[in-house]
């Protein structure tokens, strides 16, 4: 019997834990003030409870009066207390001022009929605010995002004036479009002339996807990462120029800046261990990545 006993009492302790508390005012026949008494109560409550919450206000009135009389007198007794007590403790924005004049369970006791009830929440459970009122929270169905189509090729010109039809990756570009933050993605074939930061005539077109891409999907935000090969040492900082050298670029296109950083990592984020085995894995380590900032 004893186990029993201490079980039902954690049931009955756990599902009073995180309940609103309650505290009741009253107020004198057919009257909507508070009395001397019940407003000393009332400040000394304000003060004991200023870092609670409150989430609701009703009011009540006895059956001596008319249904009509009544219900306007609860009404008048719940705006008493609130313009008291609204600047003084927090309220939950959406709380419920109701009046219920005499349309309740009276008690025999016609005192006990006249009052506010203040409903609240202590400070240790507003984290708890939603679940101690039952409230569940909608989650909102994220939109997928409208199909983005990309240019199959690019027309541009060359520093020399000439001119350049270039095909673009589309899958690469739709990639890019539709990567998650925190995800990172090799630009390929992106090549620079040897020990110089500028991207060989080839390779331009590779700077016209990603420009198109962030032209298309005006929230990306990315990182542009540079990396190289062979040598443990990027002494003149090639890495970090390689990677300027593509943000240079995109902002000269009417990129805003603040949708773009660089950064240079030199040989130290290799794909294959220095020293490589072949040019295979020394193309490998040498390339430009995107981090995906924000998407």
């Amino acid at each position: 019997m004893k186990p029993i006993f201490v079980f039902l009492f954690f049931i009955l302790f756990a599902n009073t834990i995180y309940a609103q508390e309650q505290f009741a005012l009253y107020f004198d026949s057919n009257k909507f003030e508070l009395n001397t008494k019940e407003k000393e109560r009332l400040n000394t409550w304000i003060t004991e409870n200023k870092n609670n919450k409150i989430v609701a206000i009703h009011g009540f009135t006895d059956e001596d009066g008319s249904i009509g009389f009544n219900d306007t007198l609860a009404q008048k007794r719940v705006d008493c207390i609130f313009k008291i007590i609204k600047n003084q403790i927090k309220i939950r924005d959406d709380f419920k001022t109701r009046s219920f004049g005499e349309s309740f369970n009276q008690s025999k006791n016609k005192a006990e009929n006249r009052r506010v009830l203040i409903y609240y929440i202590l400070e240790k459970d507003i984290v708890r605010e939603d679940e101690i009122l039952g409230i569940k929270k909608e989650i909102a169905k994220e939109e997928p995002k409208p199909e983005i189509e990309y240019p199959e090729k690019m027309v541009f010109e060359n520093p020399n004036g000439t001119t350049s039809e270039f095909k673009l990756d589309k899958a690469f570009m739709k990639r890019v479009g539709e990567a998650k933050q925190g995800e990172k993605l090799k630009i390929e074939n992106l090549n620079f002339i040897i020990n110089t930061f500028a991207v060989v005539p080839e390779s331009r077109g590779k700077m016209y996807e990603l420009l198109v891409v962030l032209q298309r999907n005006p929230q990306l935000k990315i990182e542009i990462q540079g990396h190289l090969c062979c040598m443990p040492t990027d002494r003149l900082d090639l890495s970090t120029q390689r990677a300027k050298a593509i943000y240079n670029f995109l902002v000269a296109n009417q990129i805003y800046p603040p949708r773009l950083s660089y950064k240079g990592f030199g040989s130290t984020q290799p794909i294959y261990p220095l020293p490589e085995k072949n040019e295979q894995e020394r193309a490998a380590n040498r390339r430009v990545e995107i981090l995906i900032v924000e998407n």
